[in-house]
């Protein structure tokens, strides 16, 4: 018996264990979301999901080089989840953290991407390898893409112009389209935003996340018609050598057919409508090349860091007339050149004039860009009263026009600087003149002659029941006080949350989209299409809890098959979306005919509708 009771003891020991490894259990999913197609030059979300832990983990995506990394950003996707057994209710909250990144398909075929290494808590995980299937897009005359530098060759610092052009034949009807560019996301460069000259730029967001200015014009290529959409970004080279641009490349759905299908949604005088049929297609650049030449380094001053260019400093200081210790707000700025980014703090505590005779605070304020200039603000302080002037300060440069460096220096600003003493007694009583600073200075008078005549003094004896009752005194202590129960009653009537929030906006959704839909019923073409798309748009990501600006019309459509699982009214729904979108980038007449609000504003409310059930 003695050995069957240790197995029993046993048993329950490992038993209590079990629920404790559980809680503490820790998996690592990668996913890729395959329901769409994913074609050349697409970009794509690959997601790791840690099971377990509610932080973020450490990935080693160097497995993953050749697809172009780029963090897409994540969270806490923790859970709540409810037991119910013999009546008791157990709560307990599933940990999980989202982890995104966009990737960007290289090249057709099935592709297997490697197994990661994922660092949570100081452990070691690793994902599973996940397949995808990558579509080879096709070829089209109608479309054409350039890529073009300012500079062949240039200096590292040295901004360079980029230029992308995309072309789209004014007969072809494009729906969505992806810009592929390598060298905006490359590490070999700053990225910056040129002087937008054209008023009627729009920005457009591209798929790594970044804003860019975009223009669109008629012109005339290969001797067509042609819808030119460009726009530049400025590059500043980081390091020497040969840097490729990469391949850079635009995939776009273009409109190749039509269908007929059963729908009199859409035309009250006929069972059947037409519907456009599209295919993916891409077109990419001739490759190009920057060369970008090291500094020299014979005559490089000590204070240059790296800014290559034409520059100006210039620096203003106040007050000038002040005491040892008083401060003195010194304003640097910096311009001359149209891209300010490369250009830091004026190192102040490495001039010796400066700081020999001044006190410079390490706290700095952030830096602002004004008419042009990089502006720097500074408080620093006499150190003593044999100070005439603030120093020139330096600033070191190449300039690429002459090969050679140079140093741009500001005016020293002449400043005057009073003593400052200790104030005694006697100072204070004021029984002889004397100048203590510049701001305090006795009177013969002083504080003496109040000694003279008991018959100037006051009883200031408090009471705190005088104080209460007193109205002068009531209406310091009653302001805060009411203050306070008006806060808390606030409070207790307006106490909300984020899920009440939630709540109210997918109460609203519905109103407030058939609201904005009616008034955009007297627009016209392209200006009606785009307002009707995003508000169809919105309205999903109100009443459905998602991110409007990433949403397409084929996410629309899913949502909506899954809130309602009417294939039809999503199909209708998506459908919609992409005729706006498509009149938006093409100038073909009748791109916006037979999309009319009334409609749209009819799908909302059949949504709605049926959500509800």
């Amino acid at each position: 018996m003695k050995p069957l009771a240790m197995y029993i003891l046993l048993g329950f020991a490992l038993a209590a264990t079990v629920p404790a490894r559980a809680e503490t259990q820790v998996r690592v999913i990668a996913q890729v979301d395959t329901s769409k197609e994913i074609y050349v030059g697409d970009s794509f979300v690959y997601r790791i999901i840690i099971d377990g832990d509610d932080k973020p983990g450490q990935v080693d995506l160097a497995p993953l080089a050749k697809y172009s990394p780029q963090d897409a950003g994540g969270g806490n996707a923790s859970q709540t989840s409810t037991t119910i057994i013999n009546r008791k209710v157990t709560t307990q909250v599933v940990k999980r953290y989202v982890m995104n990144y966009l990737l960007t398909a290289a090249e057709p075929g099935r592709a297997v991407l490697p197994a990661l290494t994922v660092t949570v808590g100081g452990k070691d995980y690793r994902t599973n390898p996940v397949a995808v299937n990558v579509l080879k897009p096709g070829t089209t005359d109608q479309l054409a893409l350039e890529v073009a530098l300012s500079e062949q060759r240039c200096y590292v610092g040295q901004p360079v112009i980029l230029t992308v052009k995309f072309y789209v034949a004014a007969s072809a009807d494009v729906g969505d389209f992806q810009f592929n560019i390598p060298a905006l996301v490359s590490d070999a460069f700053y990225v910056e935003e040129p002087d937008v000259t054209d008023p009627q730029a729009k920005q457009y967001r591209l798929h790594t996340g970044m804003s860019v200015a975009v223009s669109q014009h008629r012109v005339v290529y290969r001797g067509s018609d042609f819808i030119l959409v460009s726009f530049n970004k400025v590059l500043i080279p980081k390091h020497s050598g040969q840097i490729p641009m990469g391949k850079a490349s635009v995939t776009a759905a273009l409109a190749v057919g039509r269908t007929r299908s059963r729908d009199p949604f859409f035309d009250n005088f006929s069972l059947f409508r037409s519907r456009k049929d599209y295919r993916r297609f891409m077109v990419d650049a001739r490759p190009v090349t920057l060369t970008v030449l090291p500094l020299p380094e014979e005559g490089k001053p000590s204070e240059f860091y790296g800014l290559v260019g034409r520059y100006t400093i210039s620096a203003t200081a106040t007050p000038t007339e002040v005491s040892v210790g008083d401060p003195i707000t010194l304003t640097v700025r910096i311009g001359g050149n149209r891209y300010l980014k490369p250009v830091q703090w004026p190192a102040l505590e490495t001039l010796p004039n400066l700081a020999a005779n001044f006190k410079i605070p390490a706290q700095r304020a952030s830096p602002t860009i004004e008419d042009s200039s990089k502006v720097f603000t500074q408080t620093i302080r006499a150190g003593n009263d044999k100070v005439t002037q603030i120093p020139p300060i330096p600033l070191a440069y190449f300039d690429p026009d002459k090969g050679r460096y140079a140093i741009a220096r500001t005016d020293p600003i002449e400043i005057e600087v009073a003593p400052t003493r200790i104030l005694t007694v006697a100072d204070m009583e004021g029984a002889e003149p004397t100048v203590v600073n510049r701001e305090v200075a006795a009177i013969k008078e002083g504080l003496s002659a109040n000694y003279e005549d008991l018959s100037v003094l006051r009883n200031m004896s408090f009471s705190p029941l005088a104080a209460v009752v007193s109205p002068g005194y009531a209406a310091i202590w009653s302001v805060p006080l009411a203050a306070l129960v008006a806060s808390v009653l606030i409070k207790l009537f307006t106490h909300t949350t984020v899920e009440k929030q939630a709540l109210r906006r997918r109460r609203r959704a519905c109103s407030k989209a058939v609201r904005q839909l009616k008034g955009i019923a007297s627009a016209k073409g392209q200006a009606q299409c785009e307002s009707l798309a995003l508000v169809m748009t919105e309205y999903i990501a109100a009443r459905f809890d998602k991110v409007a600006g990433s949403l397409t019309a084929e996410d629309c459509r899913e949502v909506i098959v899954t809130a309602t699982a009417d294939a039809a009214t999503a199909g209708r729904y998506r459908d919609v979306i992409a005729r706006c979108e498509a009149a938006r980038y093409t100038s073909a007449p009748g791109a916006a005919d037979n999309i009319r609000v009334k409609d749209a504003i009819e799908l909302v409310r059949t949504v709605e509708k049926k959500s509800k059930r």
